[in-house]
């Protein structure tokens, strides 16, 4: 925060009050472009004027606003929360200005406040795309709405999150986010780790992706089916945070057109009956401690089309039965605040 200018003690003047610093939620605005803008990472509130004669009360310090963008969470140095910008304009003061001097503070001014603050950013979407890598969320995405993220064959994956929005007839959008792939480990930062996982707590729902026919990361680990990767990735949202794993889910079996896909699926579904009895395959440590219940399970292929059209109103009908169940929730509240004050006035 800026500093307070002097006060004038012969005439009792009184200094500025130094101008507060405001984080504010901007539109088209990114990370990077404040680290480019401001390479010092500093942000100071103007001086407040001091008292003279011609002008006893001195005017105050100009305010020192931080455009970031929406979605950002600030925090403190040692990680306490002190707000999130969620909708555009949304502002919020970090710190506050000096005090001018005057009669009480002996006409001298006080200092700022200094602090040093995190942004961080997590993105919001309706939907989270959770899969390993290869299996298929990039082209899914690309099926489903109109992003064109970058697609190979490769276990490394997306690094940067995509947001692809679905388009329904009556004109309601939906977005989906493709978050970095998630690899054995993540919920202790290996790969993009925690980068990942953050941004899974702030969609609405889960959309699991798994290949129907299972995956390899690498010639050095182990073989894993469809349901073991349902279960590792389980595990790895629960490490990460127990509270995940509660989420609206949906499973979305990936890669039909392969040979034997609807052997596997058959199979997958079974398992998914009584994970209990097929976990024993899984490290006792890969194990989730409460098995994820889908809504639906849901067989695509990204790459031919078949299944797709399904899966967009799987995803519609699961988000609105929430915001159903949510309005429900919230009128029953507002009828029995109602009630109660009813009562108190009779």
């Amino acid at each position: 925060g800026g500093s307070g200018g002097m006060g004038l003690p012969h005439l009792g003047g009184q200094g500025g009050n130094g101008g507060d610093v405001w984080v504010v939620a901007a539109k088209n605005m990114t990370l990077k472009r404040i680290k480019d803008k401001y390479p010092q990472k500093r942000f100071l509130g103007g001086v407040g004027a001091n008292s003279s004669v011609r002008a006893l009360k001195g005017e105050r310090g100009e305010d020192k606003e931080i455009l970031v963008p929406v979605g950002v969470t600030v925090t403190t140095e040692g990680g306490k929360t002190i707000g999130e910008l969620n909708i555009e304009g949304e502002r919020l003061m970090v710190a506050r200005g000096g005090s001018g001097g005057s009669l009480h503070s002996a006409f001298e001014p006080s200092k700022g406040q200094v602090k040093h603050l995190r942004l961080d950013l997590k993105l919001i979407a309706d939907v989270g795309l959770v899969g390993f890598p290869n299996a298929g969320k990039s082209s899914l995405l690309t099926a489903l709405s109109n992003a064109k993220p970058e697609i190979a064959n490769y276990a490394f994956t997306t690094l940067k999150p995509e947001i692809g929005k679905l388009m329904y007839k009556d004109y309601k959008q939906i977005s989906v986010a493709d978050l970095p792939g998630l690899i054995e480990g993540a919920h202790s930062n290996k790969g993009m780790g925690h980068k990942f996982l953050k941004h899974v707590e702030r969609t609405k729902q889960l959309l699991f992706v798994v290949d129907v026919c299972g995956f390899q990361l690498a010639s050095k680990t182990a073989f894993r089916s469809a349901f073991d990767a349902v279960q590792l990735l389980t595990k790895e949202l629960e490490l990460y945070k127990e509270k995940l794993v509660s989420k609206p889910a949906l499973l979305v079996v990936n890669k039909m057109d392969l040979p034997d896909a609807e052997d596997k699926l058959a199979e997958l579904k079974e398992q998914l009956q009584n994970p209990h009895d097929f976990c024993d395959r899984l490290p006792d440590d890969m194990i989730p401690n409460n098995y994820m219940t889908f809504r639906r399970v849901v067989p695509v292929s990204a790459s031919t089309g078949f299944g797709i059209d399904h899966l967009k109103s799987c995803i519609r009908e699961s988000l609105d039965e929430d915001a159903e169940m949510a309005n429900r929730a919230f009128h029953k509240e507002r009828l029995q605040a109602l009630g109660h004050r009813l009562h108190e006035h009779l």
